[in-house]
């Protein structure tokens, strides 16, 4: 059992007997194949434990990640304790306080912490791994058709119940996928959203980061600016957009900055649809929504209105 071999963890980095009372409370986070469980015992403060399954390849790239970014001085949780073998490893505690527990503060309030949201990723986009460091596959054309058919299946046709057939034949889809995987130069987060950046001391810091590959920064940026969870408005999008270029000292170009946005919004709708089906969790179905409608928006004008309209007016 995942709780069985983190708290065997625990015990061995602790070095305590099993008399010593230890207390797993569930972490609830939107990733397939991990437990996480905040650890509490009166003889050490509060840490993480990450037990992962092998149901998704990034699981396993958690522990050499980690280090690779805290050494490259990124603000993540430190890695204190890891059993590889038994897919368990034990980390930093950095709270519960994510930049979504703060949707409801003013957003002045929230601007800074953005700021130190981008000035993080903005130091991961140009951070050098060694040459023999293994990352996950880069967005490529395949990758990116991989999250297309990720939506067609999951939101399309198990939420929707709709047939996706014309839409996966369609070479809009596939013309998108090829042009945006032509580049992939730069270390990209892949989730790079509000429930993945948590607040410690003022600062924004990384968690989830296993899915490290190689992309365009755009995709990043857009998972941000775009996030359904928050659903930002027209001006709340403008002002980040505006606070990136004084931190990147460049505004991502218009019309390839929302295609990556719906390429992410495709894929977090797919996730939404899955994790409905298939967990049953009601939390993330209004999100479907919001995204949805975000959608509509960077695709308006666009050779992906059209395929898109029944789809987007289904959810609506």
């Amino acid at each position: 059992m995942p709780t069985e071999a983190i708290l065997s963890t625990a015990r061995q980095f602790l070095g305590v007997d099993p008399t010593v009372p230890i207390t797993l409370e569930p972490i609830k986070r939107g990733a397939s194949g991990r437990t996480i469980v905040r650890v509490k015992t009166p003889v050490h403060e509060p840490f993480i434990g990450i037990h992962w399954t092998e149901e998704r390849e990034d699981n396993s790239q958690f522990i050499p990640v980690g280090h690779f970014l805290k050494q490259a001085k990124l603000r993540v949780p430190a890695i204190i304790h890891e059993r590889a073998r038994h897919r368990v490893v034990l980390v930093e505690d950095l709270g519960d306080i994510d930049l979504l527990s703060l949707k409801d503060r003013p957003f002045a309030e929230r601007l800074p912490l953005y700021r130190s949201a981008f000035e993080q990723v903005d130091r991961l986009f140009y951070a050098k791994p060694p040459k023999d460091f293994h990352l996950m596959p880069p967005f490529d054309a395949e990758l990116y058709r991989w999250e297309q058919q990720y939506f067609f299946e999951h939101l399309v046709e198990d939420f929707l119940g709709q047939d996706a057939g014309a839409l996966r034949k369609n070479a809009v889809f596939t013309d998108l996928a090829a042009r945006l995987g032509t580049v992939a130069r730069h270390l990209v987060h892949r989730d790079f959203q509000s429930q993945n950046l948590l607040v410690k001391d003022g600062q924004v810091w990384l968690i989830d980061f296993q899915g490290l590959r190689r992309g365009r920064q755009e995709y990043d940026l857009a998972s941000l600016v775009f996030d359904p969870y928050m659903d930002h408005s027209q001006q709340e999008r403008e002002a980040l957009l505006q606070l990136w270029e004084d931190v990147g000292d460049e505004r991502p170009e218009p019309t390839l900055f929302h295609e990556c946005a719906a390429q992410r919004l495709m894929q977090a709708m797919g996730a939404y649809g899955n994790i409905l089906k298939n967990r049953g969790d009601q939390w993330y179905r209004p999100h479907i929504a919001t995204a949805a409608r975000l959608l509509g928006e960077v695709t308006a004008g666009t050779a992906l209105e059209t395929p898109l309209a029944p789809v987007l007016a289904a959810i609506r």
